[in-house]
């Protein structure tokens, strides 16, 4: 299987390291990923500034290749430029932290795979729900053993969230729907040595309770979500209404 592996934390992150330790073994693994970190940037791409690659070696080894640019574009680039032939599957992450509810709309991590959705390829985006020095090689074997089992749609990304609990504690898999419910946010005001005012955006959990269906409980609960996205945006009800209205059948003008 060919694998192309990237993220959003930079080509040096430990979580990208730890998929290509698990499947470079047996498997087509290539490496395309930002060179430092972009998380939170979602979906950009570059078009007003060049994107420059360079390889990165680990150990006097190739290891892949750095892009100066957002997650999207790193698959942009692979997928058109870089490789010689395109992935069976294009795996982002591992995440630091994890990328659940309305967090999916700023993830880099899961732009990634989104971008590699929208290019017809199987897709996965995987996050670590911590930000301590986690280990991410329970997580990247579950990874590994999950796609060598399951076949996954074209176009379609699985947003994959794991509990940074020991394999064994981990009470299952639940598959879930994206919770929606708004996040509590703040800005906090600080002053800088020169007595500047600046301000630090501080998100900390949801205003409203989720639903026991979602990514967010599922995980809250010690249990590994995998949620199916698609890059359709559009709310389908409202539209079959519009369609509907006899106001504005004619040109309004």
């Amino acid at each position: 299987m060919r694998i192309l592996l990237t993220n959003d934390d930079g080509i040096y992150a430990p979580g990208l390291l730890s998929l290509y330790n698990a499947f470079c073994q047996s498997h087509d693994t290539s490496v395309v990923a930002p060179e430092g970190e972009q998380s939170a940037v979602g979906h950009a791409i570059s078009i007003s500034s060049p994107l420059r690659v360079k390889e990165v070696y680990r150990n006097g080894k190739f290891y892949g290749h750095a892009v100066s640019g957002t997650p999207a574009d790193a698959v942009k680039i692979a997928i058109h430029e870089i490789l010689k032939e395109p992935p069976d599957i294009v795996i982002s992450g591992i995440n630091l932290g994890p990328n659940v509810g309305i967090n999916l709309l700023y993830s880099g991590t899961v732009s990634a795979a989104t971008e590699s959705a929208i290019l017809g390829l199987p897709a996965i985006a995987v996050s670590l729900n911590t930000y301590k020095e986690p280990d991410f090689s329970h997580a990247a074997r579950f990874i590994k053993i999950f796609i060598e089992k399951v076949k996954l749609p074209k176009g379609i990304c699985l947003n994959i969230n794991i509990p940074a609990l020991p394999a064994s504690k981990i009470k299952g898999i639940a598959f879930t729907r994206q919770a929606t419910a708004p996040l509590k946010e703040r800005f906090e005001k600080r002053i800088d040595p020169h007595n500047r005012i600046y301000y630090w955006q501080i998100g900390n959990g949801f205003l409203s309770d989720v639903g026991k269906d979602t990514d967010v409980y599922a995980l809250s609960q010690g249990m590994i979500s995998i949620t199916p996205i698609h890059y359709d945006l559009t709310h389908y009800p409202t539209l079959e209404g519009l369609l509907k209205t006899t106001r504005f059948k004619d040109h309004p003008l």
